[in-house]
């Protein structure tokens, strides 16, 4: 079918919405194939640096505020923004609209007042920095002070979770500095509801002011050799994969740098001590099954490969186990997921020929699948696909481990101790129980560095 709807949109498509500096942009809207987007401005996307940023000077306190009170009107949905985003997200995602659902519902967890300040003491050493100068004694008794001064932003970030849009919204407004959102094709809505949540919360303010979000196609050069520029902004802040990121680097040079969200994988360790019992053992299927399918499985978070400690057959057992609860429902998964795509079940089919050396427990429908092999297996589980792998000693399952490697899960929390000194050395950047891999705390580091810090531009006054 063809033609329009009464708003002028074409028929199929989906309406996607644009903020420039706070406000929605009532441009004329372009056909790009699954969705509309109003037409960029590119001069409406940059702030000259002969003035100060719209926020640059509002204290903290305050942005905190209205940040607190934007997590209250997302929880409420007050102005019916997340319902119209939600409803436009289930038409393009690859995402259930179940785990969508639940995703939104949570999304105002990220504006909460002790977060936000777990961020700004742990990762600045207090407000003080961002509101003024702090004095720094240095040695000889020499006086000096130091700010962490706002700085000019482009966002490229990533669309596998809505949380990633809110982090970025909090990280980029507690910045005080001006900030850029590039919308990912594959969440092309949490953020701009976000935006315009704040601003129905506070019209006009410098903090709303600072903010735009609006949709091009990655990599088209006519957008980005014109915005990535010195003269417009001092950091680029990329999410995604390797393709993202080495697309980022090419406009990397003096007065622009690369804040960096590599593309990760994470693991998991179970310790010969979850076969103690059968209940400590259900424990561990469980846990394990909880990281592997956090955004069934799309988040750099989700365990794809999982260690046990013991022999062949004590890994079958946990193996069962964890196929078995894959198929859950929980908050940011659900029981089922998409089919396994047609390249893996043919990787899949030839180890089931290879029995008793590997073997597989479930289907192909998408509620989980597991493979115990004696080595990793050398492709890329996905899908809700776990590999189990038997290992004599955990210590021996963190030469699989390297600097892609984001989360490592660890059952029981007693073997963290021995455990995390050498996978920190291997490159991994954070250690967990098991079944705790999904969502970071506020306030501590992301990636191997602390977000604010390395977002901020550093003065010193000597």
């Amino acid at each position: 079918m063809s033609g329009t709807t009464l708003d002028g949109t074409p028929a199929g498509s989906v309406a996607v919405v644009h903020v420039v500096r706070g406000e929605v942009d009532d441009s004329p809207a372009l056909d790009l194939g699954r969705f509309t987007a109003p037409a960029l401005e590119l001069d409406r996307l940059v702030w000259p640096r002969t003035e100060p940023g719209p926020a640059f000077h509002v204290p903290v306190a305050e942005i905190v505020d209205v940040l607190v009170e934007t997590g209250e009107a997302l929880k409420a949905d007050r102005e019916g923004l997340l319902a119209e985003a939600l409803d436009r997200m289930v038409r393009v995602s690859p995402l259930p609209a179940e785990v969508l659902e639940r995703a939104y519902a949570v999304l105002w967890r990220s504006f909460q007042r002790p977060g936000l300040y777990a961020q700004i003491d742990n990762e600045l050493g207090g407000a003080d920095v961002l509101d003024g100068w702090r004095e720094v004694h240095l040695p000889d008794d020499r006086l000096a002070a130091i700010r962490a001064f706002p700085p000019r932003l482009v966002h490229i970030i990533a669309g596998n979770a809505p949380g990633v849009a809110a982090m970025s919204v909090v990280r980029g407004a507690l910045t005080k500095g001006v900030n850029l959102l590039k919308l990912p094709s594959n969440d092309l809505f949490t953020a701009t509801a976000i935006l315009r949540t704040m601003a129905a919360v506070a019209p006009g303010h410098p903090v709303v002011r600072s903010f735009s979000a609006v949709y091009w196609r990655g990599g088209d050069e006519a957008v980005e050799s014109v915005l990535f520029r010195p003269q417009f902004f001092d950091k680029l802040v990329a999410w995604g994969g390797e393709a993202t990121i080495r697309g980022a680097l090419k406009y990397v040079g003096p007065g622009f740098e690369l804040v960096s969200f590599d593309p990760k994988t994470s693991i998991s360790m179970i310790g010969r001590e979850a076969f103690a019992s059968e209940e400590t053992l259900a424990r561990a299927a469980d846990a394990g099954a909880a990281d592997a399918t956090f955004f069934n499985q799309q988040a750099c978070v989700a365990s794809r490969f999982q260690f046990v400690e013991g022999t062949w057959d004590d890994a079958d057992r946990y193996a069962a186990l964890l196929c078995e609860r894959l198929g859950v429902a929980r908050e940011f998964s659900s029981a089922g997921g998409p089919r396994v795509a047609a390249e893996l079940r043919e990787e899949i089919d030839v180890l089931r020929s290879l029995a008793p050396e590997y073997r597989v427990w479930g289907g192909y429908d998408g509620r989980g699948l597991v493979i115990r092999s004696p080595e990793p297996v050398d492709f890329h589980p996905d899908g809700k696909i776990v590999d189990v792998v038997p290992v004599g000693a955990l210590s021996e399952a963190v030469a699989h481990a390297g600097v892609a490697t984001q989360t490592v899960g660890v059952y029981p929390d007693t073997r963290k101790a021995e455990l995390r000194d050498a996978l920190a050395c291997a490159g991994v950047q954070r250690v967990v129980s098991l079944g705790r891999a999904g969502g970071m705390p506020p306030g501590l580091s992301h990636d191997g560095f602390y977000p604010l810090q390395r977002l901020m531009r550093w003065v010193n006054d000597e």
